[in-house]
């Protein structure tokens, strides 16, 4: 049988049929039916300011861009095809690892679309906990975003800043779960842990320095003539362009529609605090900046309400054939188990033993069913569809993460602009491509 692909062919040798696929859509894509001189330019995947790991096809008429394509999938890690392969609680333990600047996110709506399967509600601790550390991974995800687009705009002093900021929340997140990122913290069922003794005076110190931080950038970025005139009227896309593509958080936001899951879809008693949603009305690369900036704000005052509200309970379901791992307590060493909790499962009860064992092993049960539950990530609506046949594996789990979404905004962001400004574009898009390519 032979091929009719001009691009790819095949022929046999001593260990068998050996394919070749050369690839060759360049012509077809980029052909100019005009006969014009032009220039198509590869920028990525490995370039410091295309935000990550990302290939942008531009093709030019001297420095204006007259067709930009997005190329993805160099960071493809396939963790929704993985996820399939673990029990349900190892399942945080990948989703975490997707949208690396805001773990958290993927962690707490994962674990909310499998109790909504489970039918079970969180201890009331365990929802404050979670909403605090959130707040503080937003805090985290916005100030990278404002690094990195300072660094690709030539700002380095916001850059430095910005990733000095953010060592203050990291430190305040590995104080309480014990890492950096990838944190696994947020479990089916509540939290591996509560807080650690200390940890809340720590925060509340934080809340005291950061107002002033953020008052700094505003007096090193906002008003400098250079930032504005490389933000403002770059990357326009209003409301009725980001609803056409399903562009939500601060781009949306910016854009003046104040769309915010925590406020029209209310999860972990958001609704009960107060907090504003903010927007602006420039639909473009400064409207972003101005927005994630306000936001920072609003997780501060969210945090500190969240500290108030702290009260003494469990971090868990008592449901003991969910809860876990099993009665887990750590150790000094802050990572295995205490000494009391291993002499309890291999001396002192079989039961115990046989149910930690088969609970770690196999993991829990979960009835047949779907869900799809949306939050609000730093990048905007991040939504997980989880379907379960009953076993104790995911049989599905879909992620609508908001960076792949808002990344199509790209085209519509550039053409027709100066090549600087696709820069400036897709910096305010802020996309993460852990989430992009899963």
């Amino acid at each position: 049988m032979t091929t009719t692909d001009p691009y790819a062919g095949s022929r046999e040798t001593t260990e068998g049929r050996v394919y070749t696929v050369t690839g060759g859509d360049w012509d077809l894509t980029f052909a100019d039916p005009h006969g014009e001189e032009r220039l198509v330019v590869n920028m990525g995947p490995q370039h410091p300011s295309t935000h990550g790991v990302l290939r942008l096809v531009l093709d030019l008429e001297g420095e204006t861009v007259t067709k930009a394509r997005v190329v993805i999938g160099y960071l493809h890690t396939g963790i929704e095809k993985n996820i399939e392969y673990r029990n349900w609680t190892q399942g945080t333990t990948f989703v975490t690892r997707m949208d690396y600047l805001a773990p958290l996110y993927n962690e707490a709506a994962y674990c909310m679309a499998v109790e909504k399967l489970l039918g079970v509600e969180v201890p009331q601790r365990a929802q404050t906990i979670r909403l605090l550390v959130m707040e503080l991974n937003r805090i985290s995800s916005h100030l990278v975003a404002l690094a990195t687009f300072g660094m690709e705009m030539g700002a380095l002093t916001g850059m430095t800043n910005g990733f000095r900021e953010r060592e203050m929340v990291l430190d305040l997140l590995e104080e309480i779960t014990g890492l950096r990122m990838n944190h696994a913290y947020i479990r089916p069922g509540g939290l591996a842990q509560d807080l650690p003794e200390g940890a809340v005076e720590h925060i509340r110190e934080f809340l005291t320095i950061m107002p002033k931080r953020v008052a700094d950038f505003h007096r090193l970025l906002t008003g400098q003539p250079i930032w504005q005139r490389r933000l403002k009227d770059v990357g326009y896309l209003d409301v009725t362009g980001c609803i056409a593509l399903g562009v939500t958080g601060p781009i949306l936001r910016a854009a003046g529609l104040p769309w915010d899951m925590r406020k029209v879809e209310p999860y972990l008693g958001y609704e009960t605090y107060d907090f504003e949603v903010p927007t602006a009305d420039t639909a473009d690369a400064w409207g972003r900046y101005l927005v994630r900036m306000a936001e920072v704000n609003e997780s501060l005052k969210l945090i500190e309400q969240a500290c108030d509200r702290l009260e003494p309970g469990p971090v868990m379901v008592d449901d003991r054939k969910i809860a876990w791992p099993a009665q887990l307590s750590l150790g000094p060493d802050g990572m295995g188990n205490s000494l009391e909790h291993v002499e309890h499962i291999m001396g002192q009860s079989m039961e115990a033993l046989i149910h930690h064992f088969k609970l770690v092993t196999e993991g829990f049960r979960v009835p047949a069913g779907q869900v799809y539950v949306p939050i609000e990530s730093p990048r905007g609506e991040l939504g997980y569809h989880v379907v379960s046949d009953g076993s104790t594996r995911p049989w599905r789990v879909h992620v609508r993460d908001p960076g792949f979404v808002n990344l199509q905004a790209t085209a519509a962001m550039s053409e027709g602009g100066m090549i600087a400004d696709v820069i400036a574009a897709i910096a305010s898009i802020d996309p993460v491509m852990g989430g992009v390519d899963r």
